[in-house]
């Protein structure tokens, strides 16, 4: 068990520094945010090697569910000319199936919740990892977390911002303007000479 433990954790020790290596030298920032993904996957799958699984299940749900898709979201503002990007589709094609294998192996550890090698703690002295993770964060590093909790909404905010983008033929309705309306100028009268109506 140690020797598959010990090849586990080089396996995505290895993967880990490759795909950190990726982000920043790859050209396309598509790629560079796919291979944040995969260092996050590789990160989490060593939490688990060593036993807590909380911060597994964090790096996954935080990082990967929302800063991850953040940065795909700030990525897709860019102008790219995604016609370029799928003319090598099928060159790269064996590259974009082994990363996926990769990852869905990662997935299968992650999610059969195999404790290899994790460490074991002295007799007594066994607590609740989420609990004492709960009582750290938010007495000794409460306001730390504070701050960063704000950032975030103000990171949130300005990405939103950014986006919201005001398109000349759009036609928006003013509630105040439409109730101050007098019969006048809602109901117009024509007279017609008969024969001349639809």
């Amino acid at each position: 068990m140690n020797v598959l433990a010990d090849l586990l954790f080089y396996l995505f020790s290895a993967v880990l520094v490759m795909a950190a290596l990726g982000v920043v030298t790859v050209r396309n920032p598509v790629h560079s945010v796919l291979l944040l993904v995969l260092a996050f996957f590789s990160s989490s799958a060593l939490f688990v090697l060593l036993g807590a699984e909380f911060l597994a299940a964090i790096l996954v749900m935080v990082y990967m569910g929302a800063v991850a898709m953040l940065f795909l979201f700030v990525v897709m503002m860019l102008d790219i000319d995604f016609d370029t990007l799928r003319r090598g589709m099928r060159e790269h094609l064996p590259l974009g199936i082994a990363i996926g294998g990769l990852l869905m192996l990662e997935l299968v550890v992650l999610v059969s919740g195999i404790h290899l090698n994790a460490p074991q703690a002295a007799a007594g002295l066994v607590q609740d990892n989420v609990r004492e993770i709960g009582r750290v964060l938010y007495t000794t590093y409460l306001y730390p977390f504070e701050i960063a909790s704000v950032i975030l909404l103000v990171a949130l905010i300005g990405a939103v911002t950014l986006t919201a983008r005001k398109r000349s033929d759009q036609k928006h309705q003013n509630i105040c303007q439409q109730l101050a309306r007098t019969r006048d100028q809602a109901v117009e009268l024509k007279k017609m000479a008969p024969g001349e109506g639809a």
